[in-house]
């Protein structure tokens, strides 16, 4: 449901007003004389309050008031349902009716604020940043929110591309202000550091300086995982830097193969000096797709217990051999969803592929002069 659209009621549900004046009318005809059902028309005021708003509940209530009392239908003689009851009843469905829809605008209203500022946290990632291109999907574990404890980003700085997976701990909207910082140290890092270990090193300080703040009882609560990416400006290398994130995976002319990237220490632990581990450089070919992930995947478990194997079930998918990464994304997903029994985390997917530079002995387009 879009943040600013008031939420509709299906369409059965609406029908059900209608649909039990006419039954009600239709088994009076069909009941002896003596058989009083017109105490069961005082149940469709209240059905349409849950459905429509005050104006049509009005309507309805105004329809049943006048079925009970025209002759010839078989209500109006005593001993039936007493009208005025009915028209209190009514009356009571249409102020519920009212007071339903305002809560549903003031409802409407908090939740398009809401969506605003997360995607202003987390706004969508563009198709292509400089020569990589993106795919990316989000699946927040507390149910309405659009965000939650991972976080994933793709900036273009004078160093080259560079891409961020991570996990804070803890999910769901407690967990937004610290993706919120960790993106706005990570997003200054591009800008300003020369190398990944100095970008990891900008993340941790920022997490230690958000605990001390925080206070004794939670210096220990706010760490994170993160895996970081770089693609230079020139030739077709990547290199690769995990703060005690999952490592991702190197997806080559339908295989699946996990990137021996050595883990350091994740970050906001409050180290003297935060130690950077060695970053992994790999020649990307052409064709080569990375995909980062958050342990809201591999952490899946079905029925059994059993936890979803990531690579094993990549490998089989179709879409793993070529196509978009949105495509890919989307299809780790389905499979992740078929597979576990629930999904309790935040869930993070981002592809990731570097777009082939020209050959260089390929024809130069002519420049036109003048």
């Amino acid at each position: 449901m879009p943040g600013g659209a008031r939420p509709k009621p299906s369409l059965w549900f609406r029908l059900l007003p209608v649909l039990l004046i006419l039954a009600l009318v239709i088994l009076q005809e069909a009941t002896p004389a003596g058989v009083e059902l017109g105490f069961l028309l005082a149940a469709t005021p209240p059905l349409a309050a849950l459905a429509y708003g005050p104006a049509a509940t009005a309507l309805f209530g105004g329809c049943v008031v006048l079925l009970l009392t025209l002759p010839g239908l078989g209500w109006d003689h005593p001993g039936n349902a007493d009208a005025l009851t009915v028209s209190f009843v009514a009356l009571l469905s249409v102020v519920i009716a009212w007071t339903r829809s305002r809560r549903e605008a003031q409802l409407v209203t908090v939740r398009t604020v809401a969506e605003a500022a997360q995607l202003a946290v987390l706004p969508p990632l563009a198709p292509q940043v400089g020569p990589v291109r993106c795919a990316a999907l989000y699946r927040a574990a507390q149910r309405g929110t659009l965000l939650g404890g991972d976080l994933y980003d793709v900036r273009q700085g004078p160093y080259g591309v560079r891409a961020l997976v991570a996990d804070v701990q803890g999910h769901g909207l407690t967990a937004v202000g610290t993706v919120a910082a960790l993106l706005g140290a990570f997003r200054e890092a591009v800008l300003d550091e020369p190398g990944l270990d100095g970008v990891a090193g900008r993340l941790d300080r920022r997490l230690v300086v958000d605990a001390a703040e925080a206070g004794e009882a939670d210096r220990c609560e706010l760490f994170a995982t993160a895996i970081l990416l770089e693609f230079p400006p020139e030739g077709a290398s990547v290199r690769i830097l995990s703060c005690g994130h999952p490592p991702p995976l190197l997806l080559r002319g339908g295989t699946v193969k996990e990137l021996p990237v050595l883990p350091g220490a994740p970050l906001g632990l409050d180290l003297a000096a935060y130690a950077a581990p060695p970053v992994l450089s790999l020649t990307l070919l052409p064709g080569d797709r990375l995909l980062g992930y958050t342990d809201g995947v591999t952490e899946a478990r079905n029925a059994a217990g059993a936890y979803y194997p990531l690579a094993e079930r990549l490998a089989e998918l179709p879409e793993v051999s070529g196509g978009e990464g949105g495509a890919l994304a989307d299809a780790v997903w389905r499979d992740v969803s078929t597979f576990a029994d629930a999904i309790r985390d935040d869930v993070a997917l981002l592809v990731l592929a570097r777009t082939c530079p020209p050959p260089q002995n390929a024809p130069q387009p002519p420049v036109r002069k003048g």
